[in-house]
């Protein structure tokens, strides 16, 4: 096994995919999952959110907005429904680059995503922290001078200065063209998304699993939109992004998209 690889202590990745319904957890992972889920019920809810915003938002991107090239950062555990495998399903051309630094996710990625033969489907091994890194690695599969989609879902919350996580946004978004797009969902406090039962089980993450967490406020999360053209309905829970059906149910996780003009 690869020696960075640390089964004795929970990590972010396999604790969301267990929250997913996957198997790729280890009885850590699973002991303070369940922990977590005590402190803050709607935890898998939200998980289970994140997943199906990442869907809608990559389906209008390449159905709609015309986009072919997508930048996915925070890549996690591969689930149902890969950032490459709506993309493709679409279009199946589409290019699509992960990255993560994590040992686990990219071994199982490179054994289980495998994207369409007319596209691309690429890994980097790369910390959020380095996006001058990411955009170097990903302008080898990745055509620059045409829009991409910069995916950012449960990253950001990880980078816990907020003005180095707006540089690293702006860094990325630079190193994009007009016509390209920013995907981010974040976890928060806010009350009017039920986000108060967050700041317990945050500390007990914090004490008990890594890599630390933190929240941000809705002006926060605004913050990493500046420049950008926010589209409808703009900054909302992420399950309320342009929901299939109905009224979809609230959770404590802001998602929104923005257009680079």
């Amino acid at each position: 096994m690869n020696d960075r690889i640390r089964t004795d202590i929970a990590h972010n990745a396999r604790v969301w995919n267990y929250w997913l319904g996957g198997k790729d957890n280890y009885p850590v992972d699973r002991a303070v999952g369940d922990t977590v889920t005590g402190f803050y019920p709607s935890i898998g809810e939200v998980a289970r959110a994140d997943r199906a915003f990442l869907g809608r938002a990559v389906t209008h991107l390449a159905a709609e907005a015309g986009v072919r090239q997508f930048l996915d950062i925070g890549t996690g555990l591969p689930t149902a429904d890969n950032t490459h495998e709506v993309a493709q399903r679409i279009a199946p051309d589409a290019r699509i680059v992960y990255v993560d630094n994590d040992p686990i996710v990219l071994t199982h990625a490179r054994a289980l995503l495998t994207g369409a033969p007319e596209g691309v489907t690429e890994y980097v091994d790369a910390d959020a922290h380095d996006p001058e890194r990411i955009v170097a690695a990903a302008a080898g599969a990745l055509d620059l001078s045409r829009p991409v989609a910069v995916m950012m879902l449960g990253i950001l919350n990880f980078v816990l200065d907020t003005d180095e996580a707006r540089s690293i946004v702006r860094t990325l978004m630079a190193a994009v063209p007009s016509g390209s797009h920013l995907v981010v969902t974040h976890p928060t406090l806010e009350p009017e998304l039920g986000g108060e039962g967050n700041k317990a089980a945050m500390a007990f993450w914090n004490e008990n699993a890594t890599p630390p967490i933190t929240a941000r406020s809705r002006q926060e999360f605004a913050s990493f939109f500046e420049g950008l053209d926010l589209l409808e309905p703009g900054i909302v829970s992420c399950s309320r992004w342009r929901p299939s059906s109905g009224e979809a149910h609230v959770v404590a996780q802001f998602g929104a998209v923005g257009r680079k003009p």
